[in-house]
């Protein structure tokens, strides 16, 4: 696949179908993720797959800590705060998607269920 095609082509995800991808695909993915070049050749990285009743404890703990804190628990720390240019790139497509979605910009309870169900899923 050439640069320009992966570029146009990708996309975000934000909502998951209910049935689990095949154990199959899963050793497919991780096989060829554990190809790419690090840092010094470090291989840092860990995989742990997770399904039904844990799945569903990290789920419940996600979605605790976030109502309750308003902040998620991310293992990957990005940036606290976007300012300028970015932070108005981040509103702007959020207004987009939440337009395209049906909810008011207004209406913040409907704008945090949105967000909140990346952490039910």
């Amino acid at each position: 696949m050439e640069f320009q095609q992966l570029a146009f082509e990708r996309r975000s995800i934000r909502g998951y179908k209910q049935e689990p991808v095949p154990k199959a695909l899963l050793d497919e993915i991780i096989e060829v993720a554990a190809q790419t070049p690090s840092s010094m050749n470090t291989q840092p990285w860990h995989v742990h797959v997770v399904t039904g009743d844990v799945l569903d404890r990290i789920r419940a703990g996600n979605t605790e800590r976030m109502l309750e804190t308003g902040k998620p628990d991310r293992e990957i720390r990005g940036h606290t705060r976007y300012e300028g240019a970015h932070r108005d790139r981040q509103k702007r497509v959020a207004a987009q998607l939440f337009e395209a979605a049906g909810i008011g910009w207004d209406d913040k309870e409907q704008r945090q269920d949105w967000a909140m169900r990346g952490f039910r899923q």
